[in-house]
């Protein structure tokens, strides 16, 4: 039930489709005696996508979630397991074309390969399903053949492919990876989302070091930098938004017992 409340709720906190509505509604009271509001619906909904479209909004609420946890440190020693999030895989699209096709988020995964050589005795976890309302392909069904395109054996992957969401990951895969104390596990996933998935380990009690990548700001310095293309900021802020909320939700259902955690 969660799970789709969540996504019920999570379309009304990207900032542009609710814009969007704004403007839609706006449209529609142009026809009735409500014509004045209508304009200045249409008005400010035209005027808000501008701001967040090419202004650097985006990066400044995207900030603060990428630099919450710092790049891992190899001097602490190597793990004894990695878990890697779902995220960088399209499942629809792999399943259509019958490849792993990777979004933007690909450095989740192909990160991997690295980790894989460094750390030749950790055990590694790809931990996701489908993440569509209405079910769909699993991001693991296609996962395993990328990972052995680089070089790992299948008998040091596990697999989890029933999570829908970053609760489920934490969940199902202390369930089958069953950690133990002493153990060392770095959890794998885009440095934004960084927060929201290590206070939801956390309340699983599955201890992880954070292993950020897939950044998308440049640092402070993106906070100065318009974005010559209209859809690049609005991604951004929409990416922002829904992990701001995500945050928020997590904390207010007692899914973490932070709301912001950090290091």
């Amino acid at each position: 039930m969660f799970f789709i409340f969540s996504k019920l709720i999570g379309f009304f906190t990207i900032p542009s489709n609710l814009l969007i509505l704004i403007g839609v509604l706006g449209a529609c009271l142009w026809f009735f005696p409500f014509r004045r509001w209508g304009v200045r619906l249409m008005i400010a909904s035209v005027i808000a996508i501008a701001v967040a479209g090419f202004l650097p909004l985006g990066n400044a609420l995207l900030l603060p979630l990428e630099q919450r946890f710092p790049p891992w440190d190899p001097a602490q020693g190597a793990p004894d397991g990695i878990v890697v999030l779902g995220g960088g895989i399209s499942p629809d699209v792999s399943a259509a074309r019958d490849v792993p096709a990777l979004n933007e988020a690909a450095e989740r995964v192909t990160v991997v390969a690295e980790l894989a050589r460094s750390f030749p005795n950790a055990k590694i976890v790809f931990s996701g399903g489908s993440g569509d309302l209405f079910g769909g392909a699993s991001e693991a069904d296609f996962v395993l053949r990328l990972f052995e395109s680089f070089g790992i054996p299948h008998g040091r992957i596990v697999l989890e492919s029933l999570s829908r969401n970053t609760i489920e990951n934490a969940r199902f895969t202390k369930e089958l990876v069953h950690p133990t104390p002493g153990e060392r596990w770095i959890l794998v996933t885009s440095a934004y989302h960084m927060p929201r998935s290590i206070g939801v380990f956390r309340h699983q009690d599955f201890p992880v070091e954070a292993y950020p990548v897939d950044w998308r700001t440049e640092g402070a310095s993106g906070l100065v930098q318009p974005f010559s293309i209209l859809s690049g900021g609005l991604r951004r802020v929409d990416t922002a938004a829904h992990e701001w909320a995500g945050l928020f939700g997590y904390w207010l259902s007692g899914e973490t017992s932070e709301l912001f955690p950090g290091p």
